[in-house]
């Protein structure tokens, strides 16, 4: 056997091996399931039960620290029972997880509003825009608050 005919054999067993091996689909998720937790605080949210939804996804962020949606959602819960400090402090840990988290951009800018400062509610919204260039939920939902809180400050 020639040393070509020896490569082209090496290949295709290559080859075969490869194509024969388990793939993922291109938008598994590769992550576990929620944690209970996690889905406990999803039911209080939209049960609007803002202390049960913050206790079940504090439980659940300590399991999962780089979960940028518990954080998101933890930061949300907060802001819906009024505590900004912690909610601005939650919003921050999702865009540091991950810094094109769509709903954490909405939902700070939001809470920048609540806080008198519309400046930093346009720079979220901003970014949005930079992130989402068809249609676009938050992006959407974000430009409308700012023009209700402009229209009131009028």
């Amino acid at each position: 056997m020639n040393v070509k005919t020896a490569l082209s054999l090496a290949l295709l067993t290559t080859l075969l091996a490869i194509a024969s091996a388990p793939t993922l689909a291109v938008d598994s998720d590769p992550s576990p399931p929620a944690s209970n937790d996690h889905a406990a605080g999803k039911k209080a949210i939209d049960a609007g039960d803002w202390n049960g939804a913050i206790k079940s996804l504090t439980a659940a962020a300590q399991r999962e620290p780089r979960n940028a949606d518990i954080q998101n959602l933890l930061g949300y819960s907060y802001r819906k029972s009024g505590q900004l400090d912690p909610a601005f402090k939650h919003y921050e840990r999702a865009l540091q997880l991950d810094p094109r988290h769509l709903g954490a951009h909405e939902y700070i800018g939001e809470a920048y509003l609540m806080a008198n400062n519309p400046a930093k509610a346009e720079e979220h919204l901003s970014a949005l825009k930079k992130i989402c260039l068809r249609v676009c939920e938050e992006r959407d939902d974000l430009a409308k608050s700012i023009e209700r809180y402009r229209a009131a400050k009028k």
